[in-house]
């Protein structure tokens, strides 16, 4: 059978360009966890537009309304994704919230959301799926987050928003380590430069956007990742150029929005 990939966050951006990139390679079956159901004239995309897409491409589609701060939705889907496929092999931590406010303009709500969405919904969802994971061939955790860094400049920039991302990564440290011996792999993916999503799209300004590299790269990225055996490459913090270089890209132009614009570097590198 195929592989079976949970991924969180998953009706836009990397998250969906993830999912397209195993229906289109493997004819995967995928959980497309996400809270948008309904069209939103602001942001394309929603988990049945995906599902529709990964069936177009071959795969199998589970569209699941998933709030990953609510442990209980989380159990509830991995319930279902094993009812449905019968296991689980890959599970992608993307889904997360981000603000990048300094201190005394974060609200408390604002950081408690960043902190459920990113951290914390990290621990709930790999907690969730490693009881099915350990049943696999060959399985993987990818969590959408940075290298672990004390450089003070990511905490003075932004700390709520760091303190999050940190938290994921903090996460890969650990379960890394923990579930070694399982054999299950638990790495962390973050891009080298900026993506073109909508988060940067809504967060920065439009020369920035136009300096970011496609989504593409990324699911590039994580498809190498999840293919290389689970025992082999685990608690490592992946930049998706880096990957890709291993797996003998050369030509990284094919991934940018305007070619003739020198790559914006991203947050935390």
């Amino acid at each position: 059978m195929s592989k079976v990939l949970f991924i969180t966050g998953a009706s836009r951006g990397i998250g969906r360009e993830i999912a397209l990139k195993f229906a289109k390679e493997e004819k995967a079956c995928i959980v497309i966890a996400a809270k948008t159901e309904n069209p939103n004239p602001n942001l394309a995309g929603t988990i049945h537009s995906v599902a529709e897409e990964i069936r177009q491409l071959g795969g199998q589609a589970l569209p699941l309304v998933v709030d990953v701060r609510d442990e209980q939705q989380i159990q509830s889907a991995m319930d279902k994704t094993i009812s449905e496929f019968g296991k689980l092999d890959v599970l992608i931590n993307n889904a997360s919230a981000i603000n990048l406010s300094k201190t005394l303009d974060t609200t408390m709500k604002r950081y408690d959301l960043m902190q459920s969405v990113n951290a914390r919904a990290t621990f709930a969802c790999s907690q969730a799926a490693i009881p099915h994971l350990m049943k696999s061939d060959n399985p993987h955790i990818l969590t959408l987050s940075p290298p672990l860094s004390f450089n003070e400049k990511w905490y003075a920039a932004h700390l709520a928003y760091t303190l999050s991302k940190f938290g994921m990564s903090m996460c890969t440290l650990g379960l890394s380590a923990e579930f070694k011996e399982a054999g299950i792999a638990v790495n962390s993916l973050w891009p080298k430069t900026t993506i073109a999503t909508d988060a940067i799209r809504v967060h920065f300004p439009e020369a920035i956007y136009r300096a970011s590299r496609k989504p593409q790269i990324v699911a590039d990225a994580a498809y190498w990742i999840i293919n290389q055996p689970s025992k082999t490459l685990t608690g490592q913090f992946l930049i998706d150029e880096e990957v890709l270089i291993k797996a003998g890209i050369k030509d990284f132009s094919v991934y940018a929005v305007d070619p003739k614009i020198k790559p914006f570097p991203d947050l935390f590198l």
